[in-house]
């Protein structure tokens, strides 16, 4: 069992041959990387796969909700909000398989999961919007290999109904 705390929370991956803060501030720290690029906060390692696991923790998450916007430029105030969040989980992403690649630690299957405090229907809007842009599976018929096999935006409620063998609590919770 692997349990690793970040950004307010604390997972539990009952099954993980490793787990840890990928994000990492602590200069001191072995998982630490110091280049200056983004990086996922959590990298879970299994037999099969590795998880690349980023939190967002919201308490006004309107402000990234398309559907529900009254006016024009609220609407449009919503879409920019959308789209930098898509942006920067995109991003996120891509710039934590470069590091791995460059660790050569991609050899296994990659899978994204983003924990988002939005309900479900916002977060559905979220992953596809994400596996668009990643992209998920073979975006070209020359590559050989993907560079993300899967891409899931849930919150904790379907967290832990998606992956019960990884629970998830926030860490006032987890006592």
């Amino acid at each position: 069992m692997k349990i690793v705390e970040a950004d307010g929370f604390q997972f539990r991956f009952s099954d993980a041959i490793d787990a840890f803060v990928f994000d990492e501030k602590d200069k001191t720290k072995i998982t630490f990387h110091g280049a200056p690029m983004k990086g996922v906060d959590i990298v879970a390692e299994f037999e099969s796969a590795y998880v690349y696991v980023e939190m967002k923790d919201y308490e006004a998450p309107l402000i990234y909700d398309l559907v529900n916007g009254v006016t024009e430029d609220e609407i449009h105030a919503r879409q920019d909000s959308f789209k930098w969040l898509k942006n920067y989980l995109k991003y996120k992403y891509r710039d934590s398989y470069l590091y791995r690649y460059a660790e050569q630690k991609v050899e296994k299957p990659v899978h994204y999961v983003c924990l988002i405090t939005f309900d479900n229907a916002l977060n559905s809007r979220m992953q596809k919007a994400l596996k668009q842009e990643l992209p998920v599976g073979r975006a070209s018929r020359r590559w050989v290999k993907d560079i993300v096999s899967s891409c899931q935006v849930v919150n904790i409620e379907k967290w832990n109904e998606n992956f019960p063998k990884w629970p998830v609590k926030r860490l006032d919770e987890a006592t």
